[in-house]
């Protein structure tokens, strides 16, 4: 076993709970909480959904929610508890510490999550008490079991939607949560499941892949799901493989907790690097490993039926119709996904408002978010809101298509900036590129590491950071320094019908040289696309090198840096 296995013996994760309200009783410091439970307490904490910040003293706190659907009132919570806990001491700059967005704000995730920054251990059983009064839990937001499962943000709300499946995200959210027995699995297990025909909820990358199918069974068509297992991003990415079996929605429990079962009992806990369970299914084949989540299964599976995913759409930004007659849900763009807690609670507020008493906040995978169930009579008083005028449902297609992960500025693992640098970027692409009008959105995602949590690998433009030397000794940057921020440059990735991991194309690419290289890329895109064509599809079909030399054409040092300690 691994270290973190071990540490996972020695005390089971999900005690770790209990341990926090002790911790926080005693206003323990990161020292003595090591003192006292060892290193592999750090571990342990992700099942309270706790990650400890670079700044020793800190934790991020991750925020279930599973299909990314919020009541006003849970909304309103979350946002009041970032304004008073998510708070910055002095010696980091308190109000000023992000000249961005201040202080107490929270990050919307790629996997419908929220994230706060600077909570304290003593602020830990506070949150939680304010959490359990709206039903909400932090429990296994981290660490190696079931993460949240995630849904289309309009379930429920689009007619394109086969069927409604928020009640089956509830029930397998239910099962795994604070569930013991699947609470130690090999590594991370990331479930989707979606009703909606344009596979919202990103099936394709994820370990557990459920999307709408229908079926004749005894004389009766039903509805139900096909499965996609394997799929994953970071190192070694990897499209989900389909199952030849059909669920019935009633069945999705025992499907999913079969799955984690047969991850549990021959999943790696020795390599941490492979130990995912896409390596299991590239291992075993997809054939395999069905057989081998039948034998696990207390149901019979039939086999697959007729599939009814037609593509992928992912962004639900702008004013959209109900399927409800005379209602409206509006999404939000939020650039990188952060935005102030007292904001997001004026959100929140403003969907009871002027929605009805069905109206809900949601989550979306590309760290937007939707206020739903607004009467059309109420849509331009919704927008006429302070909070609305900030995240634009009308924003520019850079902005739009623009997703961060938390960055250096909190993330042990990081190399660069990215939350501040995404939003910079995409406002200032927006005003500098003129992008054809029948293009709504390009996919910009940034990477502070290799880790992917930002999933560049399915962007137009995936970007994943570095350390770049500049070969030119006469370049430096404005200390004089010829090391600097970059990052990889990836091109053409895409979900869908025409799903495809991008390439990347250029390593190494100083931060300040990106802009420039974009702007010849899309000059030569505008020139050269066919009708209708999308970005990453023109990217497909340059060749690499000449994508390269496009870049290299701009007036800055695209192609001129290494990566730092190469």
């Amino acid at each position: 076993m691994n270290t973190t296995e071990q540490y996972k013996q020695n005390k089971h994760p999900l005690d770790v709970i209990d341990d926090v309200y002790d911790y926080a009783d005693e206003e323990l410091s990161f020292e003595e909480i090591e003192e006292r439970a060892g290193g592999g307490e750090w571990e342990r904490l992700k099942w309270a959904g706790m990650y400890a910040q670079k700044q020793e003293g800190y934790f991020m706190i991750r925020t279930k929610v599973p299909g990314g659907k919020l009541t006003p009132e849970q909304a309103e919570v979350i946002g009041e508890v970032t304004e008073d806990l998510a708070v910055a001491p002095e010696e980091y700059g308190g109000e000023e510490q992000n000249e961005l967005w201040g202080d107490a704000y929270l990050d919307i995730t790629t996997r419908q999550d929220i994230q706060k920054h600077w909570i304290r251990v003593e602020d830990v059983p506070e949150m939680w008490d304010r959490y359990d009064e709206v039903g909400l839990t932090t429990v296994q937001g981290c660490g190696d079991s079931a993460r949240n499962v995630l849904g289309c943000p309009a379930a429920g709300l689009d007619d394109h939607e086969c069927f409604n499946a928020q009640p089956v995200i509830d029930a397998v959210s239910d099962f795994f949560t604070e569930n013991r027995e699947y609470a130690n699995l090999p590594r991370k297990f990331k479930i989707t499941i979606t009703g909606c025909a344009h596979d919202c909820a990103q099936s394709q990358i994820n370990d557990v892949g459920l999307v709408p199918a229908k079926k004749e069974i005894d004389g009766e068509h039903l509805y139900g799901f096909h499965a996609r297992v394997g799929g994953g991003l970071s190192d070694g990415p990897r499209m989900g493989s389909e199952l030849d079996v059909f669920i019935e929605p009633e069945d999705a429990v025992e499907f999913c907790r079969a799955v984690a079962q047969t991850f549990k009992e021959i999943g790696d806990r020795n390599n941490r690097g492979v130990c995912r369970m896409r390596y299991l299914v590239e291992q075993l084949g997809p054939e395999k490993f069905e057989e081998a989540v039948r034998d696990r299964c207390t149901i019979d599976l039939p086999t697959g039926g007729q599939n009814l995913t037609v593509g992928y759409q992912g962004d639900h930004v702008g004013v959209h119709d109900q399927k409800q007659d005379g209602l409206n849900y509006v999404g939000f763009n939020v650039i990188a996904g952060r935005m102030g807690g007292d904001e997001f609670a004026a959100a929140a507020r403003a969907a009871e408002k002027y929605g009805t008493e069905d109206a809900s906040v949601r989550l979306a995978t590309d760290q937007n978010f939707l206020v739903t169930h607004i009467p059309d009579e109420n849509v331009d008083d919704l927008l006429a809101e302070p909070f609305a005028q900030e995240y634009s449902p009308d924003p520019g297609p850079f902005s739009r298509g623009a997703v961060g992960c938390t960055g250096n500025e909190f993330c042990n693992y990081a190399i660069i900036e990215t939350k501040k640098r995404t939003k910079r970027w995409a406002r200032e692409l927006d005003e500098r590129i003129d992008v054809p009008d029948d293009i709504e959105a390009i996919r910009m995602h940034m990477s502070g590491c290799s880790a992917s949590c930002a999933q560049p690998q399915i962007a137009d433009i995936g970007f994943r950071g570095e350390t770049v030397k500049l070969e030119d000794e006469n370049s430096t940057n404005a200390e004089g320094d010829n090391i600097v921020e970059g990052m990889d440059f990836g091109l053409g990735g895409s979900l869908g019908a025409d799903n495809e991991f991008l390439d990347w194309v250029e390593s190494a690419v100083p931060a300040d040289s990106v802009i420039p290289a974009l702007e010849q890329l899309f000059e030569a895109y505008s020139a050269d696309r066919a009708d209708g064509e999308k970005f990453y599809e023109w990217c497909r079909g340059v060749d690499n090198e000449q994508l390269r030399t496009i870049m290299q054409g701009a007036d800055a040092p695209v192609a001129r840096g290494v990566a730092h300690g190469d």
